[in-house]
Formats: structure tokens, C-alpha cells, sequence
């Protein structure tokens, strides 16, 4: 059922249907136990009212039983009733009594069945009379009375029936109002419309939807802002490269001196090395950004993936790059692939920044840090750096501001806290990584 309110109204009709089912099985069980108690109790009064009369007779043969039992009610005028004498002989009866017995007991209730029918039968005997009164009612009277009760409380329900599911049908539907003027809020916005649904006037139960609903809001459109960003920043930054590019090519083009076309191809082998550069980065922040899926870690030796970024990163002539053996030995329990991007962008910003000096990676139990000798960071731009091509004022020639902020996302996938700092004592950055678990 793909209805909402169909559905909220079929459970309620069944719900509605289930508890009148068992108040009318309670009802009939009650009524039927009360019923028989007050006929029981009537059996009783109507026994001991003809006993005592019977009683004031001197003659009893060939008499009919006394005309009180005619002038009884309704319910008595149903009843039959039998006069015996102890010594087995019947001096009287009511117009409705069969011809045998009605009961065989000597005092007090029974049941008996005459004919296929079932009577309740009450007996008072008088030993001072020599009378055995019997007075009963069929079962089936009985039955018939419960029934009859059953369905003066049903039909009225019956009746009532199609205004209680007009009135389930329409409930539900005010029930429901708040989702559809949530809906008809959403559908009528423009496609860029991002704003919060309104959550205070909403009802409890449709809160939660609602601010889940604002959540993907939030999100979606901090995915498009990102996408804008990307896109704006790409085409600024790979528009400097690739306007170089044409220039040296024109240069190359139009120079006779070998010295120059030299020069210009290798500043056009510079191009291309930072609009490659920048292209990876990109693919790298999209792929990073697309996979929402938590990235499944292992055992993963630091050392061996330090020497590998290391040895492929070139490097200026004045540039020393010690790896120490705290940080060779470390192994961590994380996902090789996202420690891999973080620490190569690491490195490139660290070599970018270091035209002479040392390049430093040590390690202190589930900490990873890495030390340059290059300009430092501006204390009012540390709170920036990571900020999507954000490049500050100590900007080398070939970045793009993206390389941190790879750093900080391949390390939020894997659970991993990064701070950068600037060296304490003499110049330079500190980068550090901390692991969340450590083999």
C-alpha cells in the first residue's frame, strides 16, 4: 500500500474493528452470566411463589397450577411449571409444560433436556404438603434473550460504522496536513532554493524529517558551494599556466638565439609541470570529496611509504631530506591509500617551501611530524591553511593552495588529527599527524 493515509486508515479501521470485536465478546459474556443469574434468580421466586400457594389448597387433583402463574410478566409467561406429588404422581401443570418430569432432582437447580429440548429447572419440594414444585425455562430462551440484547447494542454500531471511518478518513487527512504543506513548500521553490524548512511550527512526529531534511539541505548545498569554488578557482588557476604556456610557445617561436628558446621551453616544461600538478590535485580533492564511504584500514609501514614519496619528488640542489628511524619503524593501523595522498602532499608543500635546508620526519609514539627550514606562516594565516586554494603571503611559484587541503580530508577519512604550526626557536613549518590507533 504506497498511500500513506490509506494505510494510517486501514490500521486504524483494523485497530477500531479488533477492540468493538472484543467489547462486543465481552459484552455477550457478561450479559450472558448476568442474564442467567437474574433468570436463575426469577426461577426461583416464581418456584417459591407457586410452592407457597399450592400449599393453601385442600384439594390439588384435576386443578390447573394457580392462575398466579398467568398473571406473572413477559418472561414469565414463558416459564412451565410442574406440581408433583413425593409419591410420583403430577397434580398440576402450566399450559406450556411438558408431560414428563421436568426434573429428577429433589431440591435446588438442574438441567435437563426433554424432546431434543434443554431445560433449566429449579425444584422446591414441601415434605409438610407432600408437593415437589418445579418451575423452568428453555435454554434456548435464554440464548435468544442474550442475542436480542447483542443486537440492540450492534445495530446502532452498524449504523454508526460509515460515520466513524468519515471521521477516521478525514482525521487522518488533518493528520497528515504538516507533510503536505512541507511538500507543497519544496515543490514550489526554485531549483537553487536552499533555504531551511521551518521546524518550529512542525509537530513532534514530523520534526525529525524535517531537520533531516534541512541536514541534506546543508549539506547539498555545501557540495555545491565546493563545486562553484572548484570550478571558479580551476579555471583562475589554470588560466595563469596555460596563458604562460602560449607566451613562452610565441617566444620560442619568434627567438632565434638558441639561448632563449632554451629558456622558453624550459619555463613551458615548468607550465605544464604545475597545471599537471594542479590537475592531480583536483581529480584528487573530487574523488576525495565524492567517496563518502569509510575507507577500510591495515597494518601500513610508514617508513617504506616515506622513502618511496621521497625518492619520487624532485627536490632543489640545497634541499636535505632526513627521514629518521622513529618515523621508518612506525606502523599504524590505517588505509595505505588516503596516508599516502596526505603525506606526499605534506612533502611537496615542505620541498616547495625549503629552497636550502634540512627536511625533517621523525616520530613520537602515534605521532608523525615533519619539519622544514623555509619561510614560516604568518601567525594571522594558520587558521586559514587548508582552506581550498588558499596560498597565503609566503606562496611558492607552483602551488595552488590544495595541497592542505588534500591533507585534511585524506586524514579526516581515516580518523587522524593534522595541525601545522610554525617551528619554534628559528624559521620553518611543523606539520603533525596524529593516528588514532597504533599497532
Amino acid at each position: 500500500m504506497k498511500s500513506l493515509r490509506l494505510r494510517l486508515f486501514a490500521i486504524l479501521i483494523a485497530a477500531t474493528g479488533i477492540v468493538w470485536l472484543a467489547g462486543v465478546v465481552w459484552i455477550f459474556a457478561g450479559s450472558r452470566a448476568e442474564v442467567e443469574q437474574v433468570l436463575d434468580t426469577r426461577l426461583q421466586e416464581a418456584a417459591r411463589m407457586v410452592a407457597s400457594l399450592a400449599s393453601g389448597f385442600e384439594s390439588l387433583p384435576g386443578k390447573s397450577a394457580p392462575a398466579a402463574i398467568a398473571q406473572l410478566g413477559s418472561y414469565e409467561r414463558q416459564l412451565s411449571c410442574q406440581i408433583w406429588s413425593l409419591d410420583g404422581r403430577m397434580v398440576a401443570k402450566s399450559s406450556g409444560a411438558p408431560d414428563q418430569q421436568l426434573s429428577s432432582t429433589a431440591d435446588g437447580f438442574s438441567d435437563r433436556t426433554i424432546d431434543g429440548e434443554t431445560w433449566r429447572v429449579f425444584t422446591v419440594e414441601d415434605a409438610s404438603h407432600n408437593l415437589r414444585v418445579m418451575v423452568g425455562d428453555r435454554l434456548s430462551l435464554r440464548e435468544r434473550l442474550v442475542a436480542d440484547l447483542i443486537k440492540g447494542l450492534m445495530l446502532p454500531a452498524l449504523l454508526i460504522a460509515p460515520l466513524l471511518g468519515a471521521a477516521i478518513w478525514a482525521s487522518v487527512g488533518q493528520g497528515l496536513r504538516p507533510l503536505r504543506r512541507m511538500a507543497q513548500d519544496l515543490g514550489a521553490r526554485e531549483p537553487d532554493d536552499m533555504r531551511h524548512v521551518e521546524t518550529d511550527r512542525e509537530p513532534v512526529e514530523v520534526r525529525p524529517l524535517a531537520m533531516a531534511l534541512n541536514g541534506l539541505l546543508t549539506r547539498v548545498e555545501a557540495a555545491r558551494r565546493h563545486e562553484r569554488e572548484v570550478t571558479a578557482f580551476a579555471a583562475h588557476e589554470l588560466r595563469t599556466p596555460l596563458a604562460g604556456l602560449k607566451t613562452q610557445a610565441q617566444v620560442a617561436l619568434a627567438a632565434e638565439d638558441p639561448k632563449v628558446v632554451r629558456g622558453a621551453l624550459e619555463q613551458i616544461v615548468a607550465a605544464v609541470d604545475r597545471s599537471t600538478r594542479l590537475v592531480r590535485q583536483l581529480l584528487t580533492i573530487a574523488k576525495l570529496d565524492a567517496d563518502l564511504a569509510d575507507a577500510p584500514r591495515s597494518r601500513v609501514e610508514v617508513g617504506p611509504l616515506l622513502s618511496e614519496i621521497v625518492e619520487g619528488t624532485p627536490k632543489n640542489a640545497g634541499t636535505i631530506v632526513t627521514i629518521e628511524a622513529s618515523a621508518r619503524d612506525l606502523v599504524v593501523d590505517t588505509n595505505a591509500d588516503c596516508l599516502q595522498l596526505a603525506l606526499r602532499n605534506l612533502h611537496e608543500n615542505a620541498v616547495q617551501h625549503t629552497r636550502e635546508g634540512h627536511i625533517v620526519w621523525t616520530a613520537h609514539s602515534n605521532r608523525l611530524l615533519v619539519e622544514d627550514e623555509g619561510p614560516g606562516i604568518a601567525p594571522d594565516e594558520i587558521d586559514k591553511l587548508g582552506n581550498r586554494f588558499f596560498r597565503g603571503r609566503s606562496r611558492s611559484p607552483i602551488g595552488s593552495g590544495l595541497g592542505l587541503a588534500i591533507v585534511k580530508l585524506a586524514l579526516a577519512k581515516i580518523g587522524a588529527e593534522f595541525t601545522i604550526s610554525n617551528r619554534t626557536g628559528r624559521s620553518g613549518a611543523k606539520s603533525e599527524l596524529t593516528f588514532p590507533v597504533r599497532t
